[in-house]
């Protein structure tokens, strides 16, 4: 996956918001909050960053092509980053792109998703 497929993809989700900060990184948003970013990888090229479940965070942490993501991890936060974007696995990739807007959007109260239009099972 490249950047532009990465921006198609997030752009695709309800009450979403992109912008370009923290040194050119494309950063996705859901009501304010963060749930994906393109950029950051500075040793290899791309990646992508996205918040996990627990459970996710640690099977990814210790899976080929991904990693902790700098900086969130560091803070106790379960983010993890793709450093493998050959393409082998952008399947998985669109699934925790999902599944962090899920957990992002969760986060919100009623009322917002309500306000946003936003409908997530559990």
């Amino acid at each position: 996956m490249d950047y532009d497929q990465f921006n198609e993809f997030c752009g695709a989700f309800p009450a979403t918001s992109h912008v370009i900060q923290w040194g050119d990184a494309h950063v996705w948003k859901v009501g304010g909050k963060v749930f994906a970013i393109g950029g950051w990888n500075k040793e290899s090229g791309a990646a992508f960053t996205f918040k996990t479940s627990d459970l996710n965070f640690d099977f990814l942490s210790d899976s080929e092509g991904y990693r902790p993501a700098p900086y969130f991890a560091s803070r106790g936060m379960k983010w993890i980053q793709q450093v493998e974007t050959s393409g082998r696995l952008d399947e998985e990739l669109q699934y925790y792109l999902k599944e962090s807007y899920r957990l992002v959007a969760l986060g919100l109260s009623k009322k917002k998703r309500g306000e946003l239009g936003i409908v997530i099972d559990g």
